[in-house]
């Protein structure tokens, strides 16, 4: 079976977020299993879309049909129908930066207006991850590449429960800890060699962190996502919830 091609399983709980149905008149109702596979083997290769094989239909329909679904938030509806009960014994954060094609620059308004930024590899979008105890995505955010790991993981754990945090040192705050401490949750955070007064954690917790790492490996095998091919935030966005869908049922 070609790696591009969704499963049974994988369709079956994927069928009911979609738009349309098999009946429905337009694009909205046409196939939407292959249709699925088309933005698959877009975010696959990372090929612009007028490259679209023929097998999977006119491109420019394709890609009007991927916008609609967007909009109507449909690929993080698909996410969500197969990332259903996580394991939040601990909780993973961590973040990976992704170097812009040029193909994903250029939209109106800027890099400004998109969490696109100028850091040391250039134009940069930086992910930051909350995952489960498995490695398994939760929730995520984009971040300009030269903006601070820290600053945007308030609002990722909000309304999350968890009983631990692992993360690197690029994560160790006072603010962070003091949080997770008023949860009373578990610290696993690498230590800052500038901080004071250490924090005793636990190592052998702390190794379950190569899972976050796995899965950015994982993600960045999808070569839209790798390079940053979209121009707008929603269009990464929608890659990535369906990318990381994808990884979830396999």
């Amino acid at each position: 079976m070609d790696r591009d091609i969704l499963t049974d399983a994988q369709w079956a709980k994927i069928e009911p977020q979609c738009l349309g149905k098999p009946s429905d008149p337009g694009r909205s109702g046409r196939n939407n299993r292959l249709f699925l596979e088309a933005v698959l083997w877009i975010a696959r290769t990372g090929s612009p879309w007028r490259d679209l094989p023929e097998r999977f239909g006119n491109w420019s329909t394709a890609f009007r049909r991927f916008r609609d679904w967007r909009e109507a938030d449909v690929f993080r509806r698909i996410f969500d129908a197969l990332s259903d009960d996580p394991d939040m014994e601990y909780a993973m954060v961590d973040a990976t930066i992704v170097k812009v094609h040029r193909h994903g620059q250029g939209v109106k308004g800027g890099p400004r207006s998109q969490a696109i930024g100028r850091s040391k590899g250039g134009m940069t979008t930086k992910i930051l991850v909350l995952t489960d105890a498995l490695g398994n995505l939760v929730r995520f955010r984009l971040m300009p590449g030269q903006r601070n790991d820290s600053v945007e993981v308030p609002p990722l754990i909000d309304g999350i429960a968890f009983d631990g945090l692992i993360a690197d040192k690029a994560f160790d705050s006072n603010a962070l800890v003091t949080e997770l401490n008023e949860r009373g949750a578990r610290v696993v955070i690498s230590q800052h060699p500038g901080r004071a007064q250490k924090l005793k954690i636990d190592a052998a917790i702390y190794t379950w962190r190569h899972l976050v790492e796995n899965f950015f490996c994982k993600l960045k095998e999808f070569k839209r996502i790798a390079m940053r091919a979209c121009k707008t935030d929603r269009s990464f966005e929608a890659m990535i919830y369906l990318a990381a869908a994808i990884i979830k049922s396999r």
